[in-house]
C-alpha cells in the first residue's frame, strides 16, 4: 500500500494548482458575480491538458487515468470550483464517455477538437420530470431513414447553453422503458429547432447551467453511440466514474475552507487575542483537517478502481465505493464550508469574501450525479446483495 502520488501526478497537480492561483484566484470572486465563464479560458485550460485527461493522446488528449483527472478537478476547485464543474462535465461526462462508448469514426471526428478546447461537450441526459429516476426520461427519437428525430426537453445540462458536442439519451423505443434508451451524439447546427434557457444558480456561477428544447432535430443514424436502445448500457458504464472523478471538486472545496479558516483564525483578533486561540475555533479546524485527510483517502482510492474496473477488475467494489466516496467528500465539503462561513463571521456572510461562495458551490455536490440520498440506497443495495 503506497500513499505517495506518482512524479507524474505530483507535476500534474502543481502545474494546474499554479495556473489556477495566477490566473484565476484574481478573478475568482468577479466570475462568481458576473455567472461568465471567461471565454478566453477553455483553450488555456486545453493547453494544460486537463480537457481530455484520460482521453488516449491519439486522439489529441493526455493519456492519464481517473486518478489524474480527480487531481486536475481538485486543484481546480480549490480557486474556482464552478470552473471545475464545467470542466468535469466536458471531460469525463462528455469526452470519456465517448472515448468507452464511441467507435473509431466516432471518436477520430469528435475528441480531437474536443480535448483541444476548439468544441465544447456536455451531456444531456436529467429532465424536468426525470432526475434521480434517470430512466424516466420522456425525450424521443424516432428513426426516418438516415436520421433519428429528436423532440423533447433536457433540464440542468451544465455547459448546456455554450456546448457545441452533445451526449443526448432519449427514447427510441418509448414502449419498453429503461430498455428503449438510446444514447446520440448531437452537434448544435443539426436540422431542426434547439433553443436553450441560462438558468440562474445560487452556487457554481460562472459554470453556464441550461435547460435545452429539441423539435424535430434531426440526429444522423451514425451518431448513434453504441447501439439503438442500448443507452441503459452507456448511462450506467459512467455513472461510476462520474461519481468518482465529481470528489475532486468537494477535495478542492475542503481544502481551501481548511486554508482560509487557518488563515483567518491567526489574523482575527477579539478579546485580545486570535481567535485561532480559543478552543471551539481549534475544534472546527481540526475537524476541517480531518474530513481533508479522510475525503482524499477515499477519492483516491476510488479514483484507482475505478481505473482497474475499466480494465476488467474490481467491477462490483468500485459501485458501492464510488458513491461512499462521494456520499462522504460531499457532505464533508458542505459542513467545512459551513464551519468556514461560522469562523469568518459576519465577514463570512459578505459576498467580499470567498467562503460563502465556497458554502454556494458545496452543496450541489450533494445533489449532482446522483443526490446523497441515491447514494446511501446504492451502498445499502450493493451491501445486502453481496451478503
Amino acid at each position: 500500500m503506497d500513499f505517495e502520488l506518482s512524479e507524474q501526478h505530483k507535476m500534474l497537480a502543481s502545474m494546474v494548482r499554479d495556473f489556477m492561483e495566477k490566473e484565476i484566484e484574481p478573478i475568482a470572486l468577479q466570475i462568481d458575480r458576473d455567472d461568465r465563464f471567461p471565454e478566453w479560458l477553455w483553450r488555456r485550460l486545453a493547453e494544460l491538458g486537463v480537457l481530455g485527461t484520460t482521453i488516449p493522446e491519439k486522439y489529441g488528449g493526455s493519456g492519464f487515468d481517473y486518478l489524474a483527472e480527480t487531481i486536475c478537478l481538485e486543484q481546480i476547485s480549490r480557486i474556482c470550483p464552478a470552473i471545475a464543474l464545467s470542466c468535469g462535465a466536458h471531460s469525463n461526462l462528455c469526452c470519456d464517455n465517448l472515448y468507452r462508448n464511441g467507435n473509431e469514426e466516432q471518436r477520430k471526428k469528435y475528441l480531437p477538437p474536443l480535448c483541444k478546447g476548439e468544441k465544447i461537450g456536455a451531456l444531456a441526459l436529467t429532465e424536468p420530470n426525470a432526475g434521480s429516476d434517470a430512466v424516466s426520461i420522456q425525450m424521443t427519437a424516432k428513426r426516418e431513414g438516415d436520421y433519428y428525430v429528436l423532440s423533447g426537453t433536457k433540464m440542468f445540462i451544465t455547459n448546456g447553453t455554450i456546448a457545441d458536442t452533445l451526449i443526448v439519451y432519449a427514447k427510441t423505443a418509448p414502449e419498453t422503458g429503461p430498455k428503449g434508451i438510446t444514447a446520440f451524439i448531437v452537434e448544435k447546427g443539426f436540422s431542426g429547432s434547439f433553443t436553450s434557457r441560462h438558468i440562474d444558480k445560487m452556487g457554481h456561477r460562472g459554470s453556464p447551467t441550461g435547460e435545452l428544447s429539441f423539435e424535430d432535430y434531426q440526429v444522423p443514424r451514425q451518431n448513434t453511440l453504441s447501439e439503438e436502445n442500448q443507452g441503459i448500457r452507456v448511462m450506467m458504464s459512467g455513472l461510476d466514474t462520474e461519481r468518482t472523478i465529481i470528489c475532486g471538486l468537494a477535495l478542492g472545496i475542503l481544502e481551501r475552507c481548511l486554508e482560509l479558516s487557518v488563515k483567518y483564525s491567526k489574523e482575527r483578533v477579539q478579546f485580545g487575542q486570535p481567535i485561532g486561540k480559543f478552543q471551539l475555533i481549534q475544534g472546527k479546524l481540526a475537524d476541517m483537517y480531518t474530513a481533508v485527510e479522510a475525503s482524499r483517502l477515499l477519492a483516491y482510492k476510488a479514483a484507482v478502481l475505478a481505473a482497474q474496473s475499466e480494465r476488467g477488475g474490481r467491477g462490483t467494489e468500485i459501485h458501492k465505493l464510488a458513491a461512499a466516496a462521494v456520499l462522504f467528500c460531499a457532505e464533508a465539503a458542505t459542513k467545512a464550508a459551513l464551519d468556514a462561513v461560522q469562523i469568518h463571521g459576519g465577514y463570512g456572510y459578505t459576498l467580499d469574501y470567498p467562503v460563502n461562495q465556497l458554502l454556494r458551490d458545496a452543496k450541489l455536490i450533494e445533489i449532482g450525479a446522483g443526490t446523497s440520498e441515491i447514494r446511501r440506497l446504492i451502498i445499502a443495495e450493493a451491501l445486502l446483495e453481496e451478503a
